[in-house]
């Protein structure tokens, strides 16, 4: 990794700029090229697995960390990091950080759960390669891939009803399991927690540089009530809980009336929650090396105050936070607008 400087460290929710062919979406070669350019660490968060990023990271130049198999594991490039977290693994060419169990954990929970309940979940694992193609729509070597998992198992439901899947959730979050849902299927783990993920690679950056490395969030989200979505969302939740800062792409601007007054009927002090609650996760995480970190840091946020500059915690109170950080994904000047807003602190 190349020598650091006072710097941002920018999360991005990877899966909605990638078909599921991996090309790329909503032109976000342009954000990675503006972050290459002010050389601000660019960390991809995403549901899929090292297998499939391979081809993606060599076409995009990526060559920063990433979270992969939706908050299962931390996956650092070789010598990345001169400073290792203590538990680490080695999978394929990268230093994993664990934060699910491994394989073959979630493969055996699922289906003794599935057996438990009487409701059939089919994992991709299971199928042949001819049912795998005709399940993903994808050719053959592709598809292999989304099955080759080092944390989660990937799964469906198979003639479940709505209550049936409820009661599935229910029962394997009493069990302390991660279920999430992925679109066309399932995530489940033994233990995935993507605001873990984060801080775990964010503590990393923090003693590289001896200060705390600013950590900003982008996510698309359905409309610009943002608000709505954060509580809506558990993927957004752990994301703002453990930035700084959040940027959203909205996909389209709330058009009903539900919709729009939803954001102001909200309940802000719900997702200052969740901020609090990271600050205190990060003190357990080394507590005497992140307290010497924050010292650094509010010494640098002295600085940064007196020269006027907007300080995190005055975002996240200010009840303009959302709106001043929501961009609308389909505008032509979206990764301009965007880039603007995280240099604007530099």
């Amino acid at each position: 990794m190349p020598p650091l400087r006072r710097t941002q460290t920018i999360y991005v929710t990877l899966d909605p700029f990638l078909s599921t062919r991996s090309a790329v979406l909503h032109h976000f070669n342009q954000l990675l090229d503006g972050l290459n350019e002010a050389e601000f660490p660019c960390i991809w968060l995403t549901g899929r697995t090292r297998a499939q990023l391979d081809e993606p990271r060599r076409r995009l130049g990526h060559s920063d960390p990433f979270i992969g198999e939706s908050g299962c594991g931390v996956y650092l490039p070789e010598d990345y990091f001169h400073l290792k977290s203590g538990n680490t693994i080695r999978l394929g060419r990268f230093t994993c950080i664990p934060v699910a169990k491994p394989q073959p954990a979630a493969a055996e929970a699922l289906e003794e759960l599935s057996t438990d309940l009487g409701i059939a979940a089919v994992s991709l694992r299971s199928l042949s390669p001819r049912e795998l193609v005709q399940n993903t729509g994808l050719p053959a070597s592709e598809a292999e891939q989304i099955r080759m998992r080092d944390f989660d198992e990937l799964f469906f439901f198979a003639g479940a009803t709505e209550t049936d899947i409820a009661k599935f959730a229910a029962e394997a979050n009493t069990r302390g399991y991660t279920l999430q849902n992925l679109g066309s299927f399932w995530s489940f783990s033994v233990g995935a927690d993507c605001a873990k993920c984060i801080r775990e690679l964010g503590a990393l950056y923090d003693r590289a540089l001896r200060y705390h490395a600013f950590r900003v969030g982008v996510a698309v989200t359905p409309t610009d009530s943002t608000t709505q979505a954060v509580n809506s969302d558990p993927r957004l939740k752990c994301l703002v809980a453990a930035c700084d800062r959040t940027l959203f792409l909205a996909e389209r601007h709330a058009t009903t009336q539900s919709e729009m007054s939803e954001a102001d009927k909200e309940d802000q002090e719900d997702v200052d929650q969740l901020v609090e609650d990271a600050d205190e996760a990060d003190e357990k995480l080394d507590e005497e090396a992140v307290q010497n970190l924050r010292d650094i840091d509010n010494a640098n946020d002295e600085q940064d105050s007196s020269s006027g500059e907007i300080t995190a915690s005055s975002q996240r109170s200010s009840p303009e936070h959302y709106s001043a950080n929501t961009f609308q994904l389909q505008s032509p000047d979206v990764w301009e607008n965007a880039l603007a807003a995280i240099l604007a602190r530099r």
